[in-house]
């Protein structure tokens, strides 16, 4: 591990301030920053302290959340906010890591944590993330977890949170403060697909630090989900996770909320999948073709042609549950939109 400074600022304006010098990094939790730094693949000059900023999660003038960006993933799991009106995010964070892990990681961490590409961690691995213009060894190599969605012949790697693709199926947004001032921006927007540059994984400015996410209102509480396949039961990353959310008006689907993870370098929102079930009739059929629509650009390497099938298949069948398992079907929605007989999570 290289030589570096430490600060903790005393509130976000400080922060920004020390932030913005180069070669400095924020610190929260510290769970996939400090491992990086371990492994010789972070080099940070000076470590920001943020840990004890921005926390709290409390109701918005418009009937959402603001969740602070230094509050841990535990904490948020188990708001009851959290768990009655936006079940899928709840669910989300408690499929990620262990309870350990969750009690130190922070939401404005988890959105910005690294990808979890072998090569990527190994420094004798070509790796364009890493060091631009290297090339990616994955591309002909073990790439069994790898994107088979929106790569690129630069960088095949997936983004690892299962938080943000909860947050993605929600519109949530998120706030920073940079050297420039305020700025909301859309969570769909804040991960950057590779292109040519994979090393720029975010539209973060310089300097900019993630103060909050917002969740707007919901109507989806009693019917939505999130499902994640994995190898193994805990500690794991997805194979293909989805977070999905349905509005039923008598057996028609009002609105429809899907996002992918594993599947590419930043949550997948799948709109062609929504643009096929939105407005018609909830159907097994139905299911299959908004699977197979948003499937359909998907392109894959020598070892991970299955997750195609797999995305697929957890559409259908996580949607079918939703409407025969969560008693969705017929259903009217209540003055505050969530579904009369959807039980939500416990």
């Amino acid at each position: 591990m290289s030589p570096f400074d430490f600060q903790r600022a005393d509130d976000v304006a400080g922060a920004v301030g020390m932030g913005a010098q180069p070669g400095a990094r924020y610190l929260g939790g510290g769970t996939n920053l400090v491992d990086l730094m371990r492994e010789n693949i972070e080099h940070p000059g000076r470590l920001v302290d943020v840990t004890g900023l921005s926390r709290g999660i409390a109701p918005t003038a418009d009937g959402g959340l603001r969740i602070g960006a230094g509050e841990t993933n535990a904490a948020v799991a188990a708001d009851r906010r959290v768990r009655e009106t936006y079940p899928m995010l709840a669910q989300a964070i408690l499929s990620g890591a262990s309870g350990q892990v969750r009690n130190m990681a922070t939401v404005g961490g988890n959105l910005l944590q690294r990808t979890r590409c072998g090569y990527f961690y190994d420094v004798a691995s070509r790796c364009n993330k890493r060091a631009p213009g290297a090339g990616c060894d994955a591309l002909e190599g073990l790439n069994r977890n790898h994107a088979v969605l929106g790569a690129s012949s630069a960088c095949v790697a997936t983004h690892p949170s299962d938080m943000a693709v909860a947050l993605a199926a929600l519109d949530a947004g998120v706030q920073v403060q940079g050297p420039d001032g305020a700025r909301e921006i859309a969570l769909l927007d804040l991960h950057r697909l590779p292109g040519d540059t994979p090393q720029v994984e975010t539209v973060l400015r310089p300097g900019e630090l993630i103060v909050a996410v917002t969740l707007p209102p919901s109507g989806l509480a009693g019917g939505s989900t999130y499902r994640k396949l994995r190898d193994r039961a805990s500690f794991a990353f997805a194979l293909v996770s989805l977070a999905a959310g349905l509005w039923l008006r008598d057996g028609v689907i009002a609105e429809a909320r899907l996002a992918l993870g594993g599947v590419a370098a930043r949550p997948w929102r799948a709109h062609a999948a929504e643009a096929v079930l939105t407005g018609r009739p909830a159907s097994a059929e139905l299911f299959r073709q908004a699977a197979a629509a948003e499937l359909a650009p998907a392109r894959a390497l020598r070892d991970n042609g299955f997750k195609i099938e797999l995305a697929q298949r957890l559409i259908e069948r996580t949607l079918t549950e939703l409407v025969t398992g969560a008693g969705l079907a017929g259903d009217s929605p209540t003055h505050d939109g969530v579904t009369r007989n959807g039980e939500g999570a416990r």
